[in-house]
């Protein structure tokens, strides 16, 4: 897959409540999905689930699933510091295998949607302006 984007989103699951990948996977076959649509899943203790294989095409951000991969944080709108840790270093070695791609939430590719409800491309680049410092 010739990757162009990096996607953050978010489960919208109640924030405080633990869901897992294998949730996720779950709700995904109900909607007639060929499951987990999603490449990882991070969890509120910032434990990092595998989602479909990174080869696999996700089913995350129609219509850019064929060039994208998206990883999940659980909540709505209050992730835990584990969480953004995880998702710091999680899309650090992503962007370092895709050094073009660019990182986006959900939201900045599907203007309908809020997910993952904060500022990817402002928290990215905080990210990186740390891990130059």
């Amino acid at each position: 897959m010739n990757i162009k984007y990096l996607v953050v989103h978010c489960s919208d699951t109640p924030n405080g409540r633990e869901t897992t990948a294998a949730d996720i996977h779950r709700w995904h076959l109900e909607r007639g999905w060929d499951g987990i649509g999603y490449h990882a899943v991070i969890k509120l203790d910032g434990n990092i689930e595998a989602g479909r294989p990174m080869y696999w095409q996700g089913a995350h951000a129609d219509p850019y699933n064929h060039e994208s991969l998206g990883v999940c944080l659980v909540g709505k709108d209050k992730f835990t510091d584990e969480q953004m840790r995880s998702l710091e270093g999680l899309f650090l070695a992503l962007h370092a295998e895709y050094p073009d791609a660019q990182i986006v939430g959900h939201c900045d590719l599907n203007t309908h949607k809020t997910c993952p409800n904060f500022d990817v491309k402002t928290w990215w680049a905080d990210v990186q302006k740390r891990s130059i410092d």
